[in-house]
């Protein structure tokens, strides 16, 4: 049966200082390389272990004594930060009160040597079945730095055009990584530095550790981009994940197997169920995550195939004093989550031992020194009914087994001796009763757990709340962005449609002879109105609908024109226009010339229709014949002008002579 975990699906290093020291100048290092198969033993120097670790990315770099590998805290901590993203550093050994390495791998059968390239390689096979504890420096939180790539300069024409593209490019850069962030449904706070065209910098704090963001960091151009990982206070030890030194285990046997693994401490660690598992698959499954003390059923008396289980590993058994009921185990897992009711009976089993063996757990925590595995006594006490004096007792030989021992020949006891082992029983009847006390006091610590339990969901739901209003606002805004653009549509809609309205109604006089005008509109003509006798007005009315030769135009205000405005109108070639106010000499020699008819607005009668009027036919042939009227009797007096002139010149030039 294989008790390896999946840090063997990587590669594993093993290092042990070889000789001098990390402080001086040229550390060399043991340095084994397994991968659960095969072991490969090298010496390097710190510079190379550093290169190969950079270069192969292992899984795990485990260690006896995390400070072979840095001087002090702040060089630790600059090792833990220059790590691959996929590397772990493992302190085999525990994590702020460490053991022998001697100790801990004999407690799990790794062979053990005191060469460092021995030492080595128990460190990578420890690590490889998931004892130790990660040392970590930094926090899953990563800060996402989007900033300027060069800087903005000082002086020169074009200083200003140059930072507003930089500004521009980093703003662009900032969105570009805001729609990655949220494509990849990551949490996270933004805080943007606005500068002139655009971002000097725009900062992400995301809840996620860099191998998790799909951002990496560069540099290019204009932009960069930083990634950091936040850092601790201090330095924290994280158990290696599934791996417990010792466990209760719950197990629900049937057509449908579940097993569930809960801690010391009555933490949840795994839970699983199967339909097809043997036995073998399903102890191995268990070896995998812990070493159980105590296997527990929900029914009592133990099933067999449980007993069988409980015998196979030498622990203690657990059987509530009666069959558990279905409401009991629904509330006592109602705080973890599982997928069908075998899980949810081996997590009860497991919970309910726990909670069984609370208070002997404490008392042998009191009595343990610092430094003393609590799991390893706690096994023997409960599953091998050992005292916890014997078992402290014995592995403090096995502290000292590289040591000599002497036998000690049994003597009689003293009058004094004894009295002390009469007090001693006396004490322990004492603290017998101080249990019982202490038991009634857990009965009232009940109602504070269940506050406590209470309180915890409340916070979860005031968490859950918080991020929901946060998706909401960010809803809402692109709601807000999406009404803004509809009604600009509309109000664009609403303009074209006015539009359409005053071209058809202008079709309609345009084609009174057709069925769907109505008789009142005959002998009229349509009348186009400009407001004033200016260039923009002129092309207002042309962008509105539109103007066309023979037009009949009428201006409101005709003041003002000079020679450029009069060509442009005449340029549109209109059959009459009908003026409000005087014209200019200039305006009218043009218009005279372009032979274009011009009558006074008051001889026609007129009735306007929204920016359109209609004139009578009759009113409008009038203006125009008594126009051509005005420009023949024009053109007689120009020409009698011109014949005076020329007679008055003939005459000077006689005179002269």
């Amino acid at each position: 049966m294989s008790t390896r975990t999946s840090a063997l699906d990587a590669v594993v290093y093993g290092v042990d200082i070889q000789s001098g020291d990390v402080r001086g100048d040229a550390p060399s290092y043991a340095l084994v390389r397994y991968d659960g198969d095969d072991v490969a033993r090298d010496v390097v120097s710190h510079r190379k272990l550093r290169r190969l670790i950079d270069d192969e990315g292992p899984a795990i770099v485990a260690t006896d004594n995390m400070y072979e590998l840095a001087a002090d805290k702040d060089e630790l901590i600059h090792f833990l930060g220059t790590l691959p993203a996929g590397t772990k550093l493992v302190q085999v050994t525990g994590d702020q009160q460490p053991e022998p390495l001697s100790r801990v791998a004999k407690r799990h059968g790794i062979p053990y040597g005191k060469e460092p390239m021995e030492e080595a390689e128990a460190a990578a096979r420890l690590a490889a079945h998931n004892v130790g504890y990660e040392v970590s420096a930094f926090t899953d939180t990563t800060t996402v730095k989007v900033s300027r790539g060069r800087s903005t300069g000082s002086g020169g024409w074009s200083e200003d055009r140059f930072t507003r593209r930089i500004h521009g490019s980093v703003k662009k850069r900032a969105r570009e990584v805001e729609s990655e962030l949220e494509d990849a449904t990551l949490e996270y706070e933004k805080d943007v530095r606005e500068a002139y065209g655009g971002f000097a910098n725009a900062i992400f704090t995301v809840e996620a550790r860099p191998q998790d963001i799909p951002v990496s960091r560069n540099r290019s151009g204009d932009i960069r981009v930083e990634i950091e990982r936040e850092r601790r206070d201090g330095i924290e030890f994280r158990p290696l994940a599934k791996r417990r030194d010792h466990v209760l285990v719950g197990i629900d046997p049937g057509t449908t197997t579940a097993v569930a693994i809960v801690d010391l401490e009555g933490e949840v660690l795994d839970v699983w169920s199967s339909r097809t598992s043997d036995t073998a698959e399903v102890i191995e499954w268990i070896v995998e995550r812990g070493r159980p003390i105590v296997v527990a059923a929900d029914v009592t008396p133990m099933p067999e195939t449980v007993e069988k289980f409980r015998r196979s590993f030498d622990a203690a058994g657990w059987t509530p004093e009666t069959d558990l009921p279905v409401d009991e185990k629904q509330h006592r897992t109602r705080n973890h989550q599982y997928e069908n009711d075998h899980q949810r009976d081996a997590m009860a089993a497991a919970l309910y031992a726990v909670d069984a063996h609370e208070d002997q757990f404490d008392r042998i925590a009191k009595k343990l020194p610092p430094g003393i595995d609590r799991g390893e006594v706690t096994a023997r006490v409960v599953a091998g009914e050992e005292s916890v004096e014997a078992v402290l007792a014995e592995l403090e030989d096995e502290g000292d087994g590289d040591e000599e021992t002497t036998t000690h020949e049994p003597r009689e006891l003293t009058a004094e001796e004894q009295r002390i082992k009469e007090l001693e029983k006396q004490v322990e009847r004492l603290q017998s009763h101080v249990t019982t006390l202490e038991d009634r006091l857990a009965e009232k610590d009940d109602r504070i757990d269940e506050l406590e339990v209470e309180l915890d969901e409340t916070r979860r739901k005031e968490r859950r709340e918080v991020r929901r209003n946060r998706e909401v606002t960010r809803y809402r805004r692109k709601a807000e962005r999406l009404e803004y653009e509809r009604d600009e549509a509309r109000e664009k809609v609403d303009e074209l449609e006015q539009k359409v309205d005053r071209m058809k109604a202008l079709w309609k006089l345009d084609h009174s002879n057709f069925s769907d005008v109505s008789a009142e509109k005959e002998g009229l003509v349509p009348v186009k109105v400009v407001e004033k006798f200016t260039k923009g007005a002129i092309r207002e009315a042309d962008d509105q609908y539109g103007l066309a030769p023979g037009d009949v135009i009428y201006l409101r205000d005709a003041s003002g024109a000079g020679r450029s405005t009069a060509e442009l109108l005449a340029g549109f070639e209109p059959r009459v226009i009908l003026k409000e106010g005087g014209l200019s000499d200039v305006a009218d020699e043009i218009l005279f010339e372009a032979e274009i008819p011009i009558g006074p607005a008051g001889d026609v009668a007129m009735q306007e229709v929204d920016e359109l009027a209609v004139a009578r036919e009759d009113d409008v042939e009038a203006v125009i014949d008594d126009w051509h009227d005005r420009a023949e009797e024009r053109r007689r007096d120009r020409k009698a002008a011109m014949v005076d002139q020329l007679i008055s010149e003939h005459r000077a030039g006689d005179d002269e002579v």
